[in-house]
């Protein structure tokens, strides 16, 4: 896909973050736009910059955990669009907590949007991209899908069962010669507000980290914009590339992992009890 212009691109998680980012700037490339969010006040937000980049924009509540839903928003944006070309399967939770302490609710919480979520969005939308001929989708997992990190077992799940199931996709897409794409994203530390939002068990305690605080510290450590991710994001789809990494810590996750596929677990060790100092 070289050009997005009079494309049609459906957004999850578009009330903010790379979500808006990316709202925004593929209305500033005249593609025109579906947007859903559970939260009404942050889609309204985007929704009333991005009608005046002159392009057309519809929205919808989903959650993203409901299958039923989401499907029923796929069917609603080809018939107010007459088709859909981009699908981005952005919407996401982030839960900390330890592995013996985490509760199955908290768990399947976070799985139900960070995974099944993914899942929902891609086998909704599939038949409708690979109707329109030049389609492509576009997975957020997370420089957590590249290497495990103490404290973050749910997330860490989540985000390698994207990566696994985006790759395998793309690789069946590739077989199949339909005119579809797929591209996993794997953002370092982006301005959102993912940490705000998140879930902090006590049990995090245990590993020296503060879950009064921890929130605020975690946020400190994002360095990459919104806006920013989203342009390489899109650049990654002109490109057709299997894999885009986000921000200069992304590349550190993705070259230590490679270098060191089992001493970067005791450098991690080693980094988070020093950080939590």
């Amino acid at each position: 896909m070289k050009s997005f212009e009079n494309k049609v691109a459906a957004i999850t998680g578009a009330g903010s973050g790379i979500g808006r980012g990316l709202a925004l700037e593929l209305g500033r490339r005249k593609c025109h736009l579906a947007l859903s969010d559970i939260d009404d006040q942050g889609l309204q937000e985007t929704v009333d910059r991005a009608s005046r980049l002159g392009v057309r924009v519809t929205t919808n509540k989903v959650d993203v955990a409901d299958r039923e839903a989401v499907y029923a928003w796929a069917d609603e944006v080809v018939d107010d669009h007459g088709k859909v070309n981009l699908v981005f399967n952005n919407a996401g939770v982030a839960l900390a907590s330890t592995v013996e302490a985490m509760s199955y609710e908290d768990f399947e919480w976070l799985m139900n949007i960070n995974f099944w979520g993914v899942v929902y969005g891609t086998k909704a939308f599939l038949p409708h991209l690979k109707a329109s001929g030049d389609g492509h989708l576009v997975t957020i997992s997370s420089v957590f899908g590249l290497a495990g990190i103490p404290s973050q077992s749910a997330y860490n799940s989540a985000k390698f069962a994207v990566r696994g199931f985006t790759e395998s996709l793309r690789q069946e897409l590739d077989m199949m010669d339909c005119g579809v794409s797929a591209t996993s994203v794997h953002p370092g530390g982006v301005k959102t507000g993912i940490a705000r939002s998140s879930r902090i068990d006590s049990s995090v305690r245990d590993l020296g980290i503060d879950d009064i605080g921890g929130r605020e510290k975690f946020e400190k450590t994002f360095i990459t914009s919104a806006d920013k991710a989203a342009r390489v994001i899109l650049e990654g789809v002109r490109r057709n590339r299997r894999r885009v990494l986000i921000g200069p810590d992304a590349r550190v996750f993705d070259w230590a992992v490679r270098l060191l596929p089992s001493a970067y677990q005791r450098i991690s060790v080693g980094y988070s009890r020093f950080s939590t100092q």
